[in-house]
């Protein structure tokens, strides 16, 4: 017996560590064009990769719908260059690049490229791979994976949680998960990472023969059912296009759960929120238990007038609000996670944003008001800074 006890924690071990977690990218709501292709010359390697970096800026610039502008007009309002792809010669440049513009400055340009004014609560992402009758999630570091991972989700309308897959995230969220019914084991999930309902892309990849086309069906789902929304299929036509098509597919099914939410399908399944309360299969199973004792009561107890209880308390509205914190190293994370999700009504955290040595984010769930909650922070110790819907803690 010991042997074996041995060996199964040898296994447990096994299924948690090893090469996976992939951090997604901290949201953002600047203007992101990925996708842009460029061929330059130069007299040297470095004059033609500036000169690709700046025809890419201005097909960039143009694929989001901007004005005719000089160069160096453009120039000032791009924030960031995002190397896809790249091959280097001597006085030749090719590459895949995205561009990121600052919203502040582009927004005023660019029209209807702003965030949408509807937004969703917190949805968990379980991102399903499935190719070579294999299906996974974070078991391993899947192309899948990393596409929602690099997918900037700040001009999106869906709020997205993003799981690492990381640590235990390997074991509790699988590809057999979204096919549970309880709401109990769904409630317990979605605790975990703060969220009110999970949705689930599903991408499944077709390899036609070694190094040559790849065939993806790629399905949006969403809530504890397992509820369809749509599917399409994308085609690359080699293994080295797979993750321009995954990033591509990403796109695509943002737009979709975008519609959907617009259309009002992507509203939180109510019965994930019951307050704490037990399944209604449980709780009808509890209720005739207590019908059958109360009917074997005695007739002097049954005739006794009964004692009039209060009416519960109604459940104090639970809100999402984002809480900044410093974040030198990882026990530094540790600590405030643990002391945030041990106040008084928070009923979850989970980081968002991690910078080690700089400003980590976390989302954390309160039962009541966002001055409740600095107020509960500062009795553990902490000074805490106000802003709209945010705080920002501090030892």
């Amino acid at each position: 017996m010991l042997g074996l006890a041995v060996i199964g924690s040898e296994r447990l071990i096994a299924q948690i560590e090893g090469d996976r977690g992939i951090i997604p990218v901290a949201a953002s709501s600047d203007i992101a064009i990925s996708g842009v292709q460029v061929e330059t010359t130069g007299d040297t390697p470095e004059q033609a990769r500036l000169n690709g970096w700046q025809e890419a800026q201005k097909l960039a610039w143009a694929k989001a719908g901007g004005p005719p502008m000089d160069l160096g007009v453009i120039e000032s309002m791009v924030s960031a260059v995002v190397v896809e792809r790249e091959q280097i010669g001597p006085r030749r440049y090719i590459a895949t690049l995205g561009v990121v513009f600052d919203r502040a400055r582009a927004g005023q340009y660019i029209s209807g490229k702003g965030i949408a004014g509807q937004q969703s609560a917190p949805l968990l992402v379980i991102p399903v791979l499935r190719s070579g009758g294999v299906s996974q999630v974070f078991e391993v570091r899947g192309q899948w994976q990393a596409a929602w991972a690099a997918f900037n989700a700040g001009s999106s309308p869906i709020d997205y949680v993003r799981p690492s897959g990381a640590g235990g995230d390997s074991l509790l969220l699988t590809a057999g998960q979204p096919q549970r019914r309880s709401r109990a084991w769904w409630r317990n999930v979605l605790d975990q990472f703060g969220a009110a309902d999970v949705i689930i892309p599903e991408a499944r990849l077709e390899r036609q023969w070694p190094g040559g086309p790849v065939r993806g069906t790629f399905t949006a789902r969403y809530g504890p059912d397992n509820r369809f929304l749509e599917s399409f299929t994308l085609t690359a036509n080699e293994e080295a296009a797979v993750p321009a098509m995954l990033a591509t597919a990403v796109q695509r099914i943002d737009a979709i759960y975008a519609r959907a939410l617009a259309a009002g399908a992507l509203k939180p399944d109510a019965t994930l929120n019951h307050g704490g309360q037990m399944d209604a299969g449980l709780a009808a199973l509890v209720e005739a238990a207590r019908r059958a004792e109360q009917g074997a009561a005695s007739s002097a107890d049954a005739a006794a007038t009964p004692t009039p209880t209060a009416s519960a308390a109604a459940p104090a509205t639970l809100s999402t609000f984002t809480v900044q914190f410093a974040s030198p190293d990882a026990s530094a994370v540790d600590a405030a996670l643990a002391a945030v999700r041990g106040a008084p009504g928070v009923q979850g955290a989970s980081t968002t944003s991690l910078a080690m040595g700089g400003t980590s984010v976390m989302r954390v769930t309160y039962a009541g008001e966002l001055s409740g909650l600095a107020d509960a922070l500062r009795a553990r110790g902490w000074r805490v800074t106000m802003g709209p819907n945010a705080l920002s803690i501090r030892r």
